[in-house]
């Protein structure tokens, strides 16, 4: 194994033309080649390789899915539902598998893995009228889950009926979001946002999870700070370790040989994979009694709807399906440009972001009905995955898609994860998270923070997104207005961090004079967002065009698309259209910076044979 040094390979080759092109501002993070993926392969990873970074983003998935489904469930008796915790993990598992690969191919074509975010357990706690967390302090020691056993707990066919008005909510929440990206509703809001709107989402995003982290890693801190470090040191301190070389054959233009940057790639794998296995020798069972195996899980089920009940509709499930919609859309849209950026791509055109929304509709739609309390969005969890390994395929996304559509037709498998100790999803959720909120942090460099308007802008979105959660949770009496679906809607909303931070971004920036250039949209200062098409380099327009548009099948039909859902469709002036006519399939089959060119000499450390 040889260390070799830090950044040594350049991620995009540069000829003639780029040496040419003006050169940006040399403090924008863009464009600086030490921050971006690794990317240095030519071609798809091979088929071995995405299989275990596939089986990675699982993982996060999983401990995203446990926590959810823990916190939506934490209190009631195992075994006494209509359904079974098993069959409801199954269940999600199969939503976000199906919601994945649409995503995918169809979609935003981004490479994001499709999981039920916090933005739906929120709206759902309100909805159950259950409070967020039940635990007991014995004296000095950590935290424990206990199940809730009072004379004020809700009765089994309460509870049974709430989970009907959640999957109502969820169905609901889909249908309105795949109507808002029908109409292209990220196309006429694009043009109105930059860096001071997608900054505090992402700083919220990243904060709006800690209390359930900690709730988590407090069952065990020793093996949760066992695997933090063990991820730190992983993908910092041995991110240049490669192994020897490996032959395989990506590309035919190729080296025969590619070194791995194995620790980095593997970051997350080998941490929970040892804290595990620790935890199996010392004998510590810190599995909670909800998420615990049953032997009465099918090992073959096929999810359908109305398998044990439809959902409910409710005036109540309608409230918070409208505040599921409007917070799991904010956070989906931060994770489009998140995503984009990391790939060192242009940001989402409108029609891609369209298509992404809509597409998430029909996965949460398809989640509710098949009786699931979670719906689907875009995870930020695996979008810092991607960031802290530097490495992002859709050959990987696409086998993530495919082994949660197994998961789901086999409950007893999908169970099996419940097995992670409650510390190692805390310890994974914490680092995916932290990686979040620093690529927060690193957007405010797009604008100028020194400005007075935008210092004002960004602590005032953050700070009292940050608040009103916290004051509502803290209140001695719960708002009330008289009217139960008011109290939901306005509840569900105010305790949304990443709604609440979107939203006040969004009418700070476009209420407050300020210049272009100010607020990082200016020449020089890319925005995430909106970066006019004219600042682009026409190569980075060309290969925007090409990664976003639709597979060369579908394009076929575009003629039969009714002129009201052309807005899901790239414009005929786009490049990709232009010059380059439709990309064959295949052609950007991995969306690693890189993949699928040819390495200059200079720089080609990976290649195949």
């Amino acid at each position: 194994m040889s260390r070799s040094p830090h950044h040594p390979i350049q991620l995009r080759s540069m000829d003639l033309q780029d040496a040419l092109a003006p050169l940006p501002p040399p403090q924008s993070a863009v464009q600086n080649p030490s921050s971006h993926l690794w990317a240095s392969q030519c071609g798809p990873p091979p088929w071995g390789l995405s299989c275990l970074l596939a089986l990675q983003h699982i993982l996060v998935l999983a401990s995203l899915l446990c926590a959810s489904h823990l916190l939506l469930l934490q209190g009631l008796p195992p075994g006494e539902l209509s359904s079974s915790p098993a069959q409801l993990l199954a269940s999600s598992f199969f939503s976000c598998g199906v919601s994945t690969i649409l995503q995918i191919w169809i979609g935003s074509r981004l490479p994001l893995v499709q999981a039920p975010s916090l933005e739906f357990l929120v709206p759902a706690l309100v909805l159950t009228q259950k409070l967020p967390l039940a635990i007991q302090t014995p004296g000095n020691s950590s935290l424990v889950l206990r199940r809730c056993g009072g004379p004020g707990c809700p009765g089994l066919a309460l509870w049974n009926t709430s989970l009907r008005e959640v999957s109502g909510a969820v169905v609901v929440s889909g249908l309105l979001q795949g109507t808002l990206g029908l109409l292209g509703g990220p196309g006429h809001l694009f043009p109105h946002c930059g860096p001071l709107v997608l900054a505090p989402s992402l700083v919220v995003a990243g904060f709006s999870a800690h209390r359930e982290v900690a709730l988590f890693c407090s069952t065990h801190w020793g093996l949760a700070l066992l695997l933090i470090l063990l991820v730190v040191v992983c993908s910092q301190h041995l991110g240049s370790c490669q192994v020897p070389p490996c032959p395989w054959r990506p590309a035919s233009n190729s080296s025969p040989h590619t070194p791995i940057p194995v620790f980095r790639l593997f970051s997350v794998l080998v941490p929970v994979a040892c804290v595990w296995i620790i935890s199996a020798l010392l004998g510590l069972r810190l599995i909670p009694l909800e998420l615990a195996a049953s032997p009465k899980a099918p090992w073959v089920w096929l999810p359908h709807p109305a398998e044990w009940t439809w959902p409910l509709l409710t005036p109540r499930a309608l409230a918070a399906g409208i505040s599921m919609a409007l917070a799991a859309s904010t956070s989906s849209l931060g994770c489009y440009a998140l995503c984009g950026r990391l790939l060192q791509l242009p940001s989402p055109p409108p029609h891609a972001c369209s298509r992404g929304l809509s597409l998430e509709g029909l996965g949460s739609v398809l989640a509710g009905m098949l009786g699931s309390p979670m719906g689907t969005a875009s995870s930020f969890p695996n979008v810092g995955t991607v960031s802290l390994i530097q490495a992002g395929s859709r050959r990987v996304a696409h086998l993530v898609g495919l082994l949660c559509v197994g998961l789901g037709l086999s409950p007893r498998l999908a169970q099996l994860l419940t097995a992670i100790p409650l510390p190692v999803l805390g310890g994974v959720l914490g680092v995916t998270q932290a990686v979040v909120l620093s690529t927060g942090f690193s957007s405010f460099h797009l604008a100028d923070i020194d400005s007075g308007r935008n210092v004002f802008i960004v602590g005032f979105s953050i700070f009292m997104a940050l608040l009103l959660p916290r004051w509502l949770r803290e209140a001695p009496v719960l708002m009330s207005t008289g009217w139960s679906p008011l109290d939901v809607l306005l509840r569900s909303l105010l305790t949304e961090p990443i709604f609440l931070a979107g939203l006040l971004g969004f009418l700070l920036e476009n209420t407050i004079p300020g210049t272009r250039l100010e607020r990082g949209l200016g020449q020089g200062m890319p925005s995430p967002f909106a970066a006019p098409k004219a600042q682009m380099p026409e190569k980075s327009r060309e290969k925007g065009a090409k990664e976003y548009e639709l597979p060369f099948p579908i394009q076929k039909l575009h003629p039969c698309i009714p002129q009201p859902l052309r807005c899901l469709c790239p414009l005929p002036e786009d490049p990709g259209n232009e010059e380059g006519g439709p990309s064959e399939p295949g052609e950007t089959a991995d969306l690693l910076p890189g993949f699928g060119e040819q390495c200059p000499e200079s720089s080609r450390e990976l290649g195949s044979q």
